[in-house]
């Protein structure tokens, strides 16, 4: 029953009634409380009552936590109503905390009150910006997940699983973070904790080592919103998902070290517990630092269990790509031929250091591009497991205005002195099975990776041997490695991406060729065509008045060399594929990418052929030439273990107790 006190004041309601007879009066009276009781209980309802919403906000709501929203999930709100602490939360968060941690030490074994105090001291590091909430956040979860050995595992579809590892991820980003907040710092060091404690961190600097590199600059990816890429690969797990820098041990140029100068290496940092709810109570609680990168490890042991790692490679590499200098290189390289050997020392780069018994992937990119185009097809591939621990990625960068022979020499000699670098004694026979991809201008260097010229290409040059002409030993030896090609005896397998076998339509463009005139050959190429044409005028076949020597001319349909090029055969020791865009429907003759038409990037004899319909030039980002890609890779790698027993896939040993945290 309401009961209500008070004096009550006079109103023109109480005085109208005044001028009534009383019986009247007391009747109307009546009418007006009972008028008035109902509107009482209208406005006020039920006390528990429900309303029908649509499913995505019923469970949105159920979903959230202080991850994604100003509040904490019901399983926390549960336990701060639980404690009577929902109120003081609000208003002295410090308090509320320090009672819920006398309550987590009074009882260790209460994990449900460990996931709330997890959560809080997150929800309040991130409203508050005090960092070591973060860290007890991150150690709170931790012991949340994995509190010892003799503690049975949570229910795997426990949501707070999923929950409790963010926490602990973000945690740990948000404790370490720099001061400019675009870093995480790891190292050895004391770091506070709320109540009077502390945690000493140990990190094992010889766990930064990454071949004949070491890791620094540690930037967290997984607050990165990514663009540009087909998809984001994403590993669910424990850690702090990184990308960090690499730099070399010493300024010696070493030849084993082909990683790319700018490359980002997606990293893994886990902070270790041991006996996490033993040492909840104590000043000190001890712990280590443990890296991990991707391309070695994805799950670590923790109470006897294997556990996914926190991984985002993507991230990583969309990171690398948008602060790497290869993307002003593109134009640059068309024009100014020596412009990549003034920048860097070798023409090739991998991802990650060499490691014996993978297959080396080489791709080589088209003309005005640069190995950042191949970005998607890299993303696919690299997070591919049966790929991943079978293949080491290279990427051939060179000058794309240049002659094609000259290019394509640089390619072949490139690989040839890489290979004996890595392995002099030829020890690793992995390396002796190549696949080679080009795309565009990159298909035909790879091509003549694959080819025995004779005397087909020197004969678009010159009517006279080569011994025969008047020139100096130099350009003698520059036009011998040029246009007498062998081929490799390591490559095995080619793939041609929307490649201009017979030329393309593009080239032949007036346009083209007023573009190409800008483009400067390099100083060796003008040494050697100046010496050329100065003194073997009869025998040369070209026009000396109008001869064209770069790669636009080299591409335009009908020029002595690409035809010439188009009637050599690949090797039978070579096994070729191509994948040819068209923007139409099947079937694809008479049709084209915009670039090259089907019928120039058609060649008989190789073991497949794909047409990706409604597909432009660039179909090496294309998911319909990544699958295909995709595919003869395995093919070719499980052809080489059933053969030379290398490269072969290893066996699916992930326990089922690694799904102990899933994704969302």
């Amino acid at each position: 029953m309401l009961v209500t006190t008070g004096t009550l004041t006079p109103s023109p309601c109480r005085d109208a009634l005044a001028l009534v007879p009383d019986r009247d009066r007391r009747g109307r009276a009546t009418r007006l409380i009972g008028a008035t009781l109902l509107s009482l209980a209208a406005a006020c309802g039920p006390p528990v009552d429900v309303h029908r919403e649509h499913p995505r906000v019923v469970t949105a709501e159920l979903e959230r936590s202080a991850l994604t929203s100003r509040h904490p999930s019901t399983f926390s709100a549960t336990v701060l109503y639980r404690w009577n602490l929902t109120a003081r939360f609000e208003k002295d968060p410090e308090g509320a905390l320090a009672e819920l941690r006398d309550r987590v030490l009074a009882d260790p074994s209460g994990r449900s009150n460990l996931f709330a105090l997890a959560e809080l001291s997150f929800r309040h590091a991130d409203a508050s910006g005090k960092r070591e909430f973060y860290l007890a956040s991150a150690v709170y979860a931790y012991t949340f997940l994995f509190p010892g050995t003799n503690d049975q595992p949570l229910e795997k579809l426990d949501p707070r699983v999923r929950i409790a590892a963010d926490l602990y991820n973000r945690g740990l980003t948000g404790a370490f973070v720099s001061k400019d907040d675009h870093y995480v710092e790891l190292s050895s060091a004391y770091h506070p904790l709320p109540f009077g404690q502390q945690i000493a961190v140990y990190l094992d600097p010889a766990s930064l080592r990454w071949g004949e590199r070491e890791l620094e600059k540690f930037v967290p990816v997984a607050e990165l919103r990514v663009t540009g890429l087909g998809t984001r690969y994403r590993t669910a797990g424990i850690g702090a998902p990184l990308a960090a820098s690499v730099r070399p041990l010493t300024r010696a140029e070493k030849p084993r070290d082909y990683v790319a100068p700018n490359a980002k290496v997606p990293i893994t940092a886990f902070l270790r517990i041991d006996d996490a709810r033993a040492q909840l109570a104590q000043p000190t609680i001890n712990a280590s630092i443990e890296m991990f990168n991707a391309y070695d490890t994805r799950s670590v042991e923790i109470d006897g269990r294997q556990v996914p790692l926190e991984v985002e490679p993507s991230a990583a590499l969309a990171y690398s790509l948008s602060r790497s200098n290869v993307w002003s290189w593109e134009l640059r390289g068309f024009l100014r031929g020596d412009f990549l050997r003034e920048q860097a020392p070798v023409q090739i780069a991998f991802v990650e250091p060499y490691r014996p018994g993978r297959i080396p992937v080489v791709f080589v990119h088209g003309t005005a591009s640069s190995p950042g185009r191949w970005a998607d097809m890299l993303n696919v591939l690299s997070n591919t497991a049966p790929l991943r621990d079978r293949y080491q990625c290279w990427f051939f960068f060179y000058e794309t205005g240049n002659p094609i022979p000259y290019s394509s020499m640089r390619l072949r000699e490139t690989l040839t002195k890489t290979l004996q670098q890595l392995d002099p004694q030829g020890k690793d026979p992995a390396l002796q099975h190549m696949v080679v991809i080009g795309h565009s201008q990159g298909g035909l260097l790879t091509r003549m990776t694959a080819i025995d010229s004779g005397t087909r290409l020197w004969d678009t040059v010159s009517r006279k041997p080569i011994d025969q002409l008047h020139v100096g030993s130099e350009t003698r030896d520059v036009l011998q490695r040029s246009f007498f090609v062998k081929p490799l005896p390591f490559v095995r397998r080619v793939i041609f991406i929307s490649t201009p076998h017979r030329g393309s339509y593009v080239a032949a463009w007036s346009i083209s060729h007023f573009a190409s005139r800008f483009a400067r050959l390099p100083v060796k190429m003008v040494n050697v065509s100046t010496e050329l044409l100065k003194g073997n005028r009869d025998a040369l076949v070209i026009d000396p008045e109008h001869a064209g020597f770069g790669a636009v001319y080299g591409m335009t349909p009908g020029s002595p060399f690409i035809k010439a090029l188009a009637s050599i055969p690949l090797s039978p020791d070579v096994t070729a594929h191509s994948i040819i865009p068209v923007r139409g429907d099947l079937p694809p003759d008479g049709q084209a990418d915009g670039v090259v038409k089907y019928d120039s990037a058609h060649i008989d004899g190789v073991e497949s052929e794909l047409v990706v319909t409604h597909c432009g030039h660039s179909a090496q980002g294309n998911p319909v030439a990544i699958e295909e890609t995709r595919r003869i890779l395995i093919e070719h790698a499980d052809e080489v273990c059933r053969t030379s027993h290398v490269a072969c896939r290893h066996a699916e040993t992930r326990p089922a107790s690694e799904a102990a945290i899933p994704a969302r």
